[in-house]
C-alpha cells in the first residue's frame, strides 16, 4: 500500500519558491513594506535632505528584514527609492549571502556614485538604454518601457536562474505588481510610534492575512495571495 500527501501542505510551502520557479516560470515574489500608524510609506522629503532612509520600524524589525533578504535570491526596488535613500540592499544585520540586488532605472538618473554601483554585490539594472560602466558585478538589461515591464523583468530573473524575489519599493513599483496581481505573499511592518501626516500613502492591498505578529513596537501582518 502506497500512502499519498503525507504533509502534503508543510511539504507545499516548504518547496513553495522551487515549484512557483517551475510551474510558473517565475521567481517567487514577495511584497515588503513599512508604513507608518498613518499609513505612509515615507514623510514628505526636503529637497536638501540628505540621501538616507527615514525609519519607521524598530532596530528588531530592521534585523529581520535582513534575515529575509538572507534567505531570497534577490531584491528588487524603483528609480526613486534609490535616489531618495541610497540603500545598500545588502545584509549587514544578519549572518548570510547577499541577494542578488535588481533595480528600476528606466532613464539612467540614478547617480553612478551611489552604493547600488560599488560592484560588491551582483546587480542587475533595468534601462531603456544601456550605459557603460567599468563594473564586473553589474549588468545592464534593456526592456521596452512603453510596454508592460513586468513580464519583461520576470523573464530575465527566470533567465538569471532566479527563484525568489522580495521587492522593496517605492510605492510605484509595489502598487504595479499589486494592480497586475503578481505576488506571492506580502510581508507589512506598521511603525506603531510613528506618524508623518502627509507624504507617500502605502501601498493598498487585499489578501488572506496568514499571521499577525508584535515586534516591541511594530506589527507585523503577512498576507499570501491566494489567486
Amino acid at each position: 500500500n502506497v500512502i499519498v500527501g503525507v504533509l502534503e501542505k508543510e511539504c507545499n510551502e516548504l518547496n513553495k519558491r522551487f515549484f512557483t520557479f517551475h510551474k510558473k516560470k517565475r521567481p517567487y515574489i514577495i511584497l515588503k513594506w513599512a508604513e507608518s500608524k498613518d499609513g505612509f510609506l515615507a514623510p514628505e522629503k526636503e529637497i536638501s535632505q540628505d540621501r538616507k532612509p527615514v525609519w519607521i520600524t524598530n532596530l528588531h524589525s530592521r534585523q529581520l528584514v535582513h534575515k529575509w533578504r538572507s534567505e531570497e535570491q534577490a531584491i528588487l526596488v524603483g528609480t526613486q527609492t534609490v535616489i531618495d535613500d541610497n540603500p545598500k540592499l545588502n545584509v549587514r544585520d544578519w549572518t548570510g549571502n547577499n541577494p542578488v540586488r535588481v533595480v528600476l532605472d528606466q532613464n539612467n538618473r540614478i547617480s553612478k556614485d551611489s552604493f547600488i554601483f560599488d560592484d560588491t554585490v551582483k546587480t542587475i539594472v533595468f534601462t531603456k538604454s544601456e550605459i557603460s560602466i567599468s563594473a564586473e558585478n553589474t549588468t545592464f538589461e534593456v526592456i521596452d518601457f512603453s510596454q508592460n515591464i513586468i513580464p519583461q523583468i520576470l523573464e530575465v530573473l527566470y533567465q538569471n536562474q532566479i527563484q525568489s524575489i522580495i521587492i522593496e519599493g517605492g510605492l510605484q513599483t509595489l502598487q504595479t505588481f499589486i494592480g497586475q496581481n503578481i505576488w506571492d505573499e506580502a510581508r507589512v511592518f506598521t511603525g506603531k510610534k510613528t506618524t508623518f501626516g502627509k507624504g507617500t500613502k502605502a501601498p493598498i492591498l487585499s489578501g488572506k492575512i496568514s499571521a499577525k505578529i508584535n515586534i516591541e513596537s511594530d506589527e507585523l501582518i503577512q498576507i499570501r495571495n491566494h489567486d
